[in-house]
């Protein structure tokens, strides 16, 4: 069994970058170190640089489609309870492969480079502790590690039901900043369809009904005042959705010196759409994640990549995303829990 002191990369420069809290630098130096050490990761990010890929352009906002057939497995996952109990988990340390090394983030989690990326630098950030994948006691955590990987990277987070390949394991990912379109974007759909339902001098509270997607956006220096909002939200919504382990969303969050935090939270009224689970020629194998919903729609069929256009994304993501109605209402019952 592999314990968690075989897994970190033993390297004076690494330890050196660590040891002076620059994270996101030791990030960069495993995957580079990583590239040069296994084959698995040099291969798929060297297929990385071939995607085909095209955009959209919707009302002020763009969206990417990525044909990737590394990602088939995570994409199309069987994530029911019954797979979960006859496979081993996947994330727990002693399951990893020989190769792979990591970091250690916080003392609760450890980063580590994911062989099947969609971003040019991508994560897996793992709690130490096989646990469930449940965003409520794990918020803080995920803003503090968001501050420690910001100067590169952003943050995302896969609720169990509703994109998480591994719903049983508590993680998050991690990816190049402003790869997703969302993260340019963001500022642009607040003004154009964003409503402020929120706003002082340390924070603003924005609902975004873009016509595609339904958004929270929360934006704060105090982190603090992100977790208390974040929970207003998150007990309203899971007493209005009533699904459980938790309400369905998926996050994508930034941290700026400046402004602070910037988290985006994607609502949802199910995981995969209706032509997901057709046959053939109807069948369509886009499941949408945080990463999809962010803007880059990962399509690992080619058959798919090329059928795929502007009607087809709008249905898809108006049918995964909370309905309107819900959504509004949700923006009342916050609003007059925050005044």
């Amino acid at each position: 069994m592999r314990l968690p002191e075989q897994i970190i990369l033993d390297d004076v420069l690494v330890k050196n970058l660590i040891g002076n809290a620059d994270f996101a630098s030791a990030a960069d130096y495993l995957f580079n170190s990583q590239l040069n050490s296994w084959e698995l990761q040099k291969k798929n990010y060297n297929a990385l640089q071939k995607v085909q890929a095209k955009s959209f352009w919707f009302e002020g906002f763009k969206l990417k489609v990525q044909f990737n057939p590394e990602r088939i497995k995570s994409t199309s996952a069987e994530v029911d309870e019954n797979s979960i109990k006859n496979r081993k988990c996947f994330l727990c340390i002693e399951n990893l492969p020989e190769e792979q090394k990591g970091i250690f983030i916080t003392d609760n989690f450890i980063l580590l480079c994911n062989p099947y990326p969609i971003f040019p630098q991508h994560f897996t950030i793992c709690s130490l502790k096989h646990q469930p994948q449940q965003i409520s006691n794990a918020f803080g955590e995920f803003l503090h590690i968001t501050k420690l990987l910001s100067p590169k990277y952003c943050l995302v987070y896969n609720g169990p039901a509703c994109g998480a390949s591994v719903p049983d394991h508590l993680h998050f990912q991690a990816g190049t900043k402003n790869f997703l379109p969302v993260e340019d974007d963001i500022q642009q759909l607040k003004n154009d369809f964003g409503k402020i339902i929120q706003e002082d001098e340390l924070i603003t509270t924005s609902f975004i009904d873009d016509g595609l997607r339904r958004i929270i956006l929360i934006e704060s220096i105090d982190k603090r005042k992100v977790e208390e909002i974040f929970n207003v939200f998150f007990n309203l919504f899971d007493t209005l959705s009533g699904v459980k382990p938790e309400p369905l969303m998926n996050l994508i969050c930034n941290y700026d010196l400046e402004f602070g935090w910037s988290v985006i939270l994607f609502l949802r009224s199910k995981h995969r759409p209706e032509v997901f689970f057709k046959e053939d020629p109807e069948k369509l194998i886009v499941s949408p994640a945080a990463i999809d919903l962010g803007g880059v729609i990962v399509t690992p069929r080619e058959v798919d990549y090329l059928r795929v256009d502007k009607a087809i994304l709008h249905k898809i993501f108006n049918e995964v995303s909370l309905d309107k109605k819900t959504f509004s209402l949700l923006a009342e019952k916050v609003k007059a829990e925050l005044h």
